[in-house]
């Protein structure tokens, strides 16, 4: 991007009250952010849905200073910078309106045509909390999807690190600008995401550090992917902001449940109950809400000589094998079991090399 531009929109992103949704609207109706600087501001109100309020601040400081600045800043320490109008920009966060001007990240981040799944949740995440995220990224691992989380306390920093272990990608979106983390205890965590992932923000190393960002952060989290887990959650909390912002987007939204007494699952409870989100019980699950296709089993005749299935599994295998190809529902209903379970045991069997997914949700033995 033409660098004057970049400033430009580097200015907008600074300017107080007027957000990125309205600054894109100024721009669709002047034809640039450099062009809305110069505009007069009596022009500007008459474009719809804009007021007084948002354009007070718009000349009273030099924000194309405090631009500079920053950028500055930028090339000194290796950031990486990407506006919406860019084609690095993260193509799911185009689609949201009120995505960023500009994105700061750091790291080797790869988003183009990747499964990519928002993992969030309470800060006080409980052992049974820690337990299910942990497996249901190692059960995801073989579909190699981006982990997207906020890199603070409990849930999030339990989603980066099950992916650090299984070699996936994971992205912390943060709060603050990339000349600090928070928690700082958290910083020993850093190159090995940078290494395989790494950082978005699109708060500047100038701005202080302010508890109120990790609402206005939670945007990047749900907009950068195609579907938000929520794993524990209490009847308030930033996790169900960003669940809230992901059904806006329309995408999907899941929910682990918990006992009805559990305080940390009255959350995710609460959003099953209301139908905000897709009750998860397994990767599987998500594999099937979401219709990824799960890698086919190189087909090795041999292997299946030797290949140890459980008395449900052979019974899915010799259906499948005597009456061919079956829909997922049609194999729930003659097996007699809940589609989420045989979702489940159809998963297990692909990644044991007995059968193989077709399109259409279809299943047949290899």
């Amino acid at each position: 991007m033409d660098k004057i531009e970049l400033l430009h929109l580097m200015a907008l992103q600074n300017v107080p009250n007027l957000g990125d949704s309205t600054a894109k609207k100024l721009i669709r109706h002047v034809g640039s952010a450099e062009a809305v600087f110069k505009a007069k501001k009596e022009s500007l109100l008459k474009i719809d849905g804009i007021g007084k309020m948002k354009l007070q601040s718009l000349h009273l400081t030099d924000h194309l200073k405090a631009a500079e600045k920053e950028l500055s800043y930028i090339e000194k320490n290796t950031i990486s910078v990407c506006s919406y109008k860019d084609n690095v920009y993260p193509d799911k966060l185009k689609h949201c309106n009120d995505g960023p001007l500009v994105l700061y990240s750091r790291g080797n981040i790869d988003l183009q045509k990747r499964k990519i799944l928002s993992i969030v949740g309470t800060r006080k995440v409980t052992s049974y909390g820690i337990g299910f995220c942990e497996r249901l990224v190692e059960e995801l691992a073989p579909l190699n999807p981006v982990i997207i989380s906020g890199f603070a306390y409990g849930v999030d920093i339990t989603a980066h690190r099950a992916a650090i272990k299984h070699n996936l990608q994971t992205i912390g979106c943060l709060a603050h600008g990339l000349n600090q983390i928070y928690p700082k205890v958290h910083a020993k965590y850093m190159g090995q995401m940078e290494e395989n992932g790494g950082f978005f923000t699109d708060f500047w190393s100038s701005k202080e550090f302010d508890r109120n960002n990790f609402l206005k952060r939670n945007r990047i989290i749900a907009g950068l992917s195609e579907a938000t887990l929520v794993v524990e959650s209490a009847e308030k909390g930033g996790s169900l902001v960003t669940a809230d912002i992901a059904n806006s987007y329309d995408r999907e939204v899941f929910a682990v449940p918990g006992r009805a007494t559990d305080v940390q699952s009255k959350g995710c409870n609460d959003l099953i109950k209301d139908q905000k989100a897709h009750l998860v019980a397994s990767a599987a699950d998500i594999i099937y809400m979401l219709n990824w296709e799960v890698p086919s089993a190189p087909k090795v005749v041999q292997k299946r000589l030797f290949m140890e299935l459980s008395p449900v599994e052979q019974e899915v295998y010799d259906k499948l094998k005597n009456e061919g190809k079956q829909e997922l529902d049609v194999i729930a209903l003659k097996c007699k079991m809940p589609t989420f379970k045989t979702a489940g045991i159809l998963l297990d069997m692909e990644l044991k090399g007995a059968i193989r997914p077709l399109p259409g949700k279809l299943f047949e033995v290899i």
